[in-house]
């Protein structure tokens, strides 16, 4: 099946042969559906705090950090050109026409682009945007006002411009101040410096990158981190990382035989977000917050969101604490019977965790207990429900039986099965990719994060390649199969903590202006 030349070509991504026969034994066979059992409510496995709760949390914080690593964990390689979409079809239809301003209304398909040059100026790129023009003698007022749309994305999304097209999220302005705009990296800075400081005033933030970005990106943060080492008082220590090409899947063509490109090459895709478990598990932290490139706000609007980062971390060094004592309690083999209820009724009420306990030796309850304490855990903030696209908190049942709290995307789930949709229908939050996690043991050693996916659960989409269709292969998503079995708190965060930016328009929005 295999030539000499494709497995050189997997010897020299470092995948195995095995990892490639499993891939395509993957898209045989498809994975299977999510089987939900309830949705994660405020009544049923989602924590909710009250103010009081909240301010003893913030208070607890000041004081939690001691001599602990804590870790900013920024997921950075997505490509901004999906942001565009609708600029690109309307350059591809009006290219090198003129179109009335008003007739934007009529034209459907292009009203969010009668809403971008509506308010261009709101914009912070926009003074970038009108220099960049002007060096070619063009003025953007003007250009506007004689219709020729079509230039002034050109040099918004091209190489004759910004080439934002050509750029990823993170270097891209998103923001307006008095005196001065940012880009989203900026902001993921300033977050840093006022939720992820330890007690020495370092600020660790990871960013991951696509290669082909990096040393712009490395430029960019070296180029604005001083001003706000300056302002807040810290020292950011900044690393990178890469996605793996060991991570990347196989493709196949719609009968399963593998896809190969023009030069006889097997085509290889990047195997999604899940990949990144393989760069989370090299970092030395204790402590890793983990937020999307694209999911911030105005410094106005920042205050809650560092409200609930506290309070999230908070609680989960207070549940860590507690875990590792029982841990600790359990491993010495020592235990009373009153203390061994004590921890099974931390377990379940806590922690969600049930293994119906009543049905074992006492022996047996310890191994259980033992096992399921020891795992990385995580502090996952959930908003509610709004009309978003994406996944949410639910109880799932696996394979083997075990019923636990996990984040599902809609593409887990069989929605033919009437059952299952009730149930999606009954949810009430979402993920909005907002996680605090704890990934050292007991004996402050790292966990091996491969030890908790679920293999179980990636997934399989079509894609096109040279207009010739063809499936694609994704690993389990981080946050979602690749987490699988790590102990896992769904804790509620309002609605303004979640602001991501999927589309340009998106920054017109009032969290971003």
């Amino acid at each position: 099946m295999f030539t000499k030349n494709d497995i050189q070509q997997f010897r020299t991504k470092g995948i195995e042969l095995s990892t490639i026969e499993k891939q395509i034994k993957n898209f045989k066979n498809g994975f299977p559906f999510i089987e939900l059992i309830n949705p994660a409510t405020k009544e049923n496995g989602l924590k909710s705090f009250n103010t009081e709760e909240i301010n003893a949390f913030v208070n607890f914080y000041k004081d939690a950090y001691k001599d602990r690593d804590v870790l900013k964990f920024v997921p950075a390689s997505g490509a901004a050109s999906r942001m565009f979409k609708h600029l690109f079809e309307f350059n591809k239809k009006y290219k090198n026409n003129k179109i009335d301003f008003a007739d934007f209304s009529r034209d459907k398909g292009f009203n969010s682009v009668y809403n971008f040059f509506d308010k261009i100026q709101n914009f912070a790129f926009y003074e970038e945007l009108k220099s960049s023009m002007h060096k070619d003698e063009l003025d953007i007022e003007q250009c506007l006002a004689e219709k020729d749309f079509t230039i002034v994305i050109d040099y918004l999304l091209t190489e004759k411009g910004l080439n934002y097209a050509a750029l990823p999220k993170g270097l891209l302005k998103f923001h307006n101040y008095e005196n001065h705009s940012r880009m989203s990296i900026e902001e993921h800075l300033v977050e840093g410096a006022n939720y992820a400081k330890n007690n020495n005033g370092i600020v660790k933030i990871h960013f991951t990158l696509s290669p082909e970005h990096k040393e712009e990106f490395v430029e960019k943060i070296e180029e604005v981190k001083g001003k706000y080492e300056e302002k807040f008082d810290v020292v950011y220590n900044i690393s990178y990382s890469e996605q793996k090409p060991s991570t990347d899947t196989i493709a196949v063509n719609m009968d399963n035989n593998v896809f190969r490109e023009n030069d006889g090459k097997i085509l290889f895709r990047p195997g999604g977000h899940g990949a990144l478990i393989e760069n989370l598990n090299e970092i030395n932290g204790n402590i890793i917050f983990i937020k999307n490139i694209d999911n911030i706000v105005t410094d106005k609007l920042s205050k809650e969101t560092y409200v609930y980062k506290k309070v999230a971390v908070s609680y989960l060094i207070k549940l860590q604490d507690e875990i590792f004592r029982y841990l600790k309690t359990l491993e010495c083999g020592n235990i009373t019977d009153k203390e061994l209820d004590k921890i099974i009724d931390f377990t379940i009420n806590e922690l969600n965790i049930n293994c119906n306990f009543s049905d074992y030796k006492k022996s047996e309850k310890i191994d259980i207990l033992f096992n399921k304490l020891n795992r990385p855990i995580r502090i996952c903030g959930m908003v509610k429900n709004e009309g978003e696209p994406g996944g949410g908190p639910f109880w799932v049942k696996n394979s083997e039986g075990f019923v636990s709290l996990q984040i599902i995307e809609s593409s887990q789930i069989d929605l033919s099965n009437i059952q299952q949709k009730e149930i999606v229908n009954n949810a009430t939050h979402f993920n909005p990719v907002d996680l605090v996690c704890g990934v050292k043991n007991y004996k402050s050693k790292n966990f091996n994060l491969h030890d908790f996916v679920d293999h179980s659960t990636g997934f399989i989409s079509e894609k096109f390649k040279d207009g010739k269709k063809l499936k694609a292969q994704e690993l389990p998503g981080l946050w979602n199969g690749a987490m699988a079995n790590w102990i896992t708190i769904f804790v509620e965060v309002p609605i303004i903590t979640f602001n991501p930016v999927k589309t340009i328009n998106d920054l017109l929005r009032e969290q971003h202006q």
